[in-house]
């Protein structure tokens, strides 16, 4: 910030904003705006020029020369293309302009992006459409306008589109069910999330020197340094100078933009972070974590740093995921997931409780689907992240309620506790109820629930997709249980339906440790899914019971559920055979000739002092000499095998079946020639190296 300045007074200043909006617009314009934003409403084409209008002046004051639609296709990236707001006159000169129509609707090429079959090459045209929630942002001299992405025909080809969809589905049937309860002035329901975003910092220098990072994201090669975070003194340690620099900068940026940027600290691994915003309405939220990790690269490379995101950038440390905190709101303010001071007693809170509870064991398959990537593979049940076993969490107190509910007995309060400190300076504060449970994928933690199994490199659109239209359809089918009640009756039979859903879901429930062998075995008697990769879980997103939630509801045609099938298979296997060739590469270009010319030293160190010494053993030279030209010849033949079948992966044309392959055969091969690799940088002095390691890496910045 500029001297003088204020938080406040940057915050938002280059969104154009409902602020912005009530102060440019007339308000007739204004009205229909907000119309549509919070009922859905269609614009028609005049309001549209008018909003254009504002908008362009406001964005050139602001030193905007183009604008783009910002979409968010199938590669789980943003895309954009950028247009002037030129438009060149008769004599000479220009004007600036931007109508209703360009705001409205863009027409990208969408023969290059990802369509899992829905598009043939040839058939390039695709839509954009102005999503009016989202608030049009200026960065880089562009005005951005958030938009929805389709095809021709009208197929998703991005992940707003369904996103906005399943918004509208769970709003539909919480407001049906709210209404049989007597909310008659709840007339939409949203959700709201906050995504808790894990990040690496390493010196930029370091980054651009190792090709994996640049290729893969995550590094294929490298011994684990003498120190890694089992001292556990980086997780919430004082934030060195450069780190706070540049968390103080992305700050900025982010406010900006109007991004809720809240909390900063160190993570577990050395050189690892995170950033967490408020809770904003879903469909914001998303396209905020989205702008948050580019803004984070960008910030990152300012500040000579590389930003890495992916799940799991170095072996033998803690992975980074995102957290996505989920709650449901209605419009007149109540969150439906707050339990209140007495839950017991709170007959609507347990009724939305377990309608989740009831959701996620239900459809805990296709939520484990939502997480899956070649990259979070690596880290779910890795004992740094949640299990690939779906379970919920939801504490001591709310267990014994839910416990007093089954047996049909009264449940009493144990009251609040206060914390003996054992100093009597300290002030006096109140217990909780409940712990935490770190190893919990779906969580309770307080009025909200935390799905801690998405990875921090992909787009969180996809968990909520799949968690909203689940509890639209159990909130579907409680109305159904409870649309011909009287409404005398609705209370005693909100209890019975509350005990029923809870008999029948309660086996999803673990308040336990996620970490230990046991609950893997007693998670199979349940019945629970452990769905350990992406191969292993994709089948279940195109079973018949994901294809009838997702057509009924409206979130997904069958065609647009099989194209994704298709895209996160292909997308699994191109990162494999990606990650594949380039540790290939690494190791016959660049590592080879470390490790010869290691081995050469040493060799003619041992003749130099055969030389001088003829009786000298040469113990330490014929040691290392020894044990480097048995891990050598492991070494060419793994990178054999790797290359042998990478290639047959190749010719594989099946989707799941080559999925499956790169999982059960190349992954493999993969570890096994970078097990004997890193065994080999363990003995090879770091002057010797193509590239840092991982102590140079992980303990870099000051």
């Amino acid at each position: 910030m500029e001297k003088g300045q204020h938080i406040t007074d940057i915050y938002g200043q280059l969104v154009f904003n409902d602020k912005v909006m009530r102060e440019r617009l007339p308000k007739d314009v204004y009205k229909a705006v907000k119309k549509t934003i919070e009922n859905g409403s269609h614009l028609e084409l005049d309001v549209a020029n008018s909003v254009a209008a504002a908008m362009k002046e406001w964005a050139v004051e602001h030193g905007a020369t183009h604008f783009t639609h910002w979409f968010q296709p199938m590669t789980g990236l943003t895309a954009e293309k950028h247009d002037s707001f030129l438009n060149p006159e008769k004599d000479g000169t220009v004007i600036l302009e931007f109508s209703g129509k360009e705001l409205v609707k863009g027409e990208p090429d969408a023969s290059s992006f990802p369509s899992g079959g829905l598009r043939a090459t040839f058939e390039a045209r695709g839509y954009t459409a102005w999503d009016p929630s989202s608030p049009a942002f200026i960065k880089d001299g562009s005005l951005y306008i958030p938009t929805a992405f389709c095809s021709y025909t009208g197929e998703a080809l991005d992940k707003k589109t369904p996103l906005l969809r399943s918004m509208e589905a769970l709003s539909r049937e919480a407001v049906k069910v709210l209404k049989l309860l007597g909310h008659d002035e709840v007339t939409r329901v949203d959700t709201t999330i906050g995504s808790e975003q894990e990040y690496f910092l390493i010196d930029k220098e370091m980054y651009k020197q190792r090709k994996d990072l640049l290729l893969c994201g995550r590094t294929l090669l490298g011994a684990p340094a003498p120190k890694g975070q089992e001292m556990e003194d980086h997780y919430f340690g004082v934030l060195k100078p450069k780190v706070s620099e540049f968390m103080h900068d992305l700050d900025e940026e982010l406010w900006k933009l109007g991004i809720p940027a809240k909390t900063k600290h160190n993570e577990v691994a050395p050189a690892q972070h995170e950033l967490a915003p408020v809770f904003e309405t879903a469909n914001v939220a998303v396209d905020h974590n989205q702008l948050t990790m580019e803004v984070m690269k960008k910030v990152a490379d300012k500040r000579g740093f590389a930003c890495l995101l992916h799940e799991k950038p170095f072996a033998g440390v803690n992975g980074s995921g995102k957290h996505n905190n989920w709650s449901i709101q209605t419009n007149t303010g109540l969150n439906l997931l707050n339990p209140g001071k007495h839950p017991a007693e709170n007959t609507e809170f347990l009724l939305f409780l377990m309608a989740v509870i009831s959701a996620v064991d239900k459809y805990a398959d296709i939520l484990r689907v939502s997480v899956a990537s070649a990259g979070n593979d690596h880290r779910l049940g890795a004992n740094e992240a949640p299990p690939a076993i779906v379970s919920v969490f939801v504490g001591d107190e709310l267990q014994a309620i839910l416990d007093s509910i089954e047996q049909g007995k009264e449940f009493t309060e144990s009251g609040k506790v206060q914390m003996e400190m054992g100093a009597e300076v300290l002030p006096h504060i109140q217990k909780d109820t409940t712990d935490r449970n770190r190893t919990s994928p779906f969580a309770f933690t307080g009025n909200k629930f935390e799905f801690r199994m998405p990875g921090s490199a992909v787009s969180v659109a996809n968990a909520n997709i799949v968690l909203n239209t689940a509890v639209a359809e159990t909130l579907e089918e409680i109305y159904e249980s409870l649309k011909d009640v009287s409404k005398e009756d609705i209370p005693s039979a909100v209890k019975e339906l509350t005990k029923s859903l809870l008999e029948k879901h309660k086996r999803v429930i673990f308040n336990g440790n996620g970490y230990t062998d046991e609950w893997v075995v007693e998670a199979e008697k349940r019945g629970l899914d452990n769905l350990k990769s992406l191969p292993d879980a994709m089948p279940r997103w195109i079973s018949d019971k994901s294809i009838e939630l997702f057509t009924k509801h409206k979130i997904f045609t069958k065609e647009e559920i099989l194209s994704r099938y298709e895209i996160l298979l292909e997308n699994y296997s191109k990162t494999r055979h990606i990650e594949s060739l380039t540790l290939q590469e690494m190791v016959r270009k660049d590592f080879l000739e470390g490790l010869i010319a290691y081995q050469s030293d040493v060799l003619d160190e041992a003749i130099k002092k055969k030389s001088i010494l003829p009786d000298s053993p040469c113990s330490l030279e014929s040691h290392v000499a020894s044990k480097l030209d048995c891990v050598s010849a492991k070494i060419i033949k793994a990178l054999d095998k790797l290359s042998e079948d990478t290639a047959e992966a190749e010719k594989n044309t099946d989707a799941l079946s080559c999925a499956k392959f790169y999982q059960d055969t190349v992954l493999a091969d993969m570890e096994v020639l970078r097990s004997y690799v890193d065994v080999a940088e363990s003995m090879i002095p770091e002057s010797y190296l193509p590239y840092p390691t991982y102590g140079e890496m992980l303990f870099s910045l000051r």
